[in-house]
């Protein structure tokens, strides 16, 4: 592996070594950002399963026109990820950025589910 890849592999455990000792049985929102999309899931750890789930490449988010690679996409994905978390009976979570700082598109995502109802 490359230095890289060894620094962010380690960046993201430690995060998530450090939700799990605060997580006190919430699920976790995962965020996983590469250069043309934004994809997002409500985990819960105990099960092993996806409870809710979001992405950039839904036929509904390409037909709005976002590509995203930006802050509007990750905005709608967010938005649509909290709708489908509340209608499946989840107001609380634990937020996982996945060794990505919490600036631009995952700050982005991120208000868009509290303001949709997530808490966090």
């Amino acid at each position: 592996m490359t230095r890289a890849k060894v620094t962010n592999a380690r960046r993201k455990q430690r995060v998530r070594l450090s939700l799990r000792r605060s997580a006190g049985g919430r699920p976790r929102l995962s965020v996983f950002r590469s250069s043309k999309h934004i994809y997002a899931q409500v985990i819960d750890d105990l099960k092993g399963e996806t409870l809710a789930s979001a992405s950039s490449m839904e036929k509904e988010m390409r037909t709005v026109g976002n590509t995203g690679a930006n802050i509007d996409a990750a905005k709608a994905v967010g938005k649509l990820l909290a709708e489908r978390a509340v209608k499946a009976g989840i107001k609380e979570v634990v937020f996982d950025r996945g060794g990505y700082l919490y600036h631009g598109r995952v700050k982005a995502l991120a208000d868009a589910a509290r303001e949709s109802g997530l808490s966090f």
